[in-house]
């Protein structure tokens, strides 16, 4: 019941979002640095739309997280620097010591927040994940915060201009040039 809830929740957001550019890559792996630490992928899986995974360690608390998130992106100024949005469901292990005081494996949802900037083949994010436990952890609610170091694996292709504009010149040089000649006869 709590997957079929969180993957309607995600589909509405994806769908209510609305259609601008997005990120300049296909997928990005690196570091993510903040409240907890870990690894990060992003993998774009539509025209602006990622998915990213997230494998983090508490520094506050003992335990490890694995994140999957949808995330949908929207451009600012330009396609390499944009903000994003989305969410998803995490699953936490704790620490052996902790099993036995009856604090079951964190399980539940996470949201995220954030703006990122691709110079290059470098990708650096800052975002905050709030995240929600619906059965297990030491809190329902964690407030999560971090940087993120990724670099690019593949790039998004550019989209030629020159290619699509060039034939456009020709087209118009050529129409003002009838559109001239035919009605200055006395020039032939």
């Amino acid at each position: 019941m709590k997957t079929k809830i969180t993957t309607i929740i995600l589909l509405c957001l994806t769908i209510c979002l609305s259609d601008l550019n997005g990120q300049s890559y296909n997928n990005a792996i690196g570091l993510r640095m903040g409240t907890d630490w870990g690894m990060t992928f992003k993998q774009r899986v539509a025209k602006r739309i990622t998915v990213e995974g997230i494998l983090q360690s508490s520094l506050q608390r003992e335990e490890a997280i694995l994140t999957l998130m949808l995330e949908k992106h929207f451009n600012f100024i330009t396609r390499r620097l944009n903000i994003y949005w989305g969410g998803g469901i995490h699953k936490g292990w704790i620490d052996d010591v902790y099993q036995e005081s009856s604090v079951q494996d964190p399980f539940g949802m996470s949201f995220i927040i954030g703006g990122e900037f691709t110079l290059g083949k470098i990708n650096l994010s800052y975002d905050l994940k709030p995240a929600f436990n619906v059965v297990g952890g030491e809190k329902r609610m964690y407030t999560q915060s971090g940087i993120s170091v990724r670099y690019v694996l593949t790039k998004r292709k550019k989209y030629n201009w020159e290619k699509k504009n060039k034939g456009k010149g020709k087209k118009k040089k050529n129409s003002q040039m009838n559109k001239n000649s035919s009605w200055k006869f006395w020039k032939k």
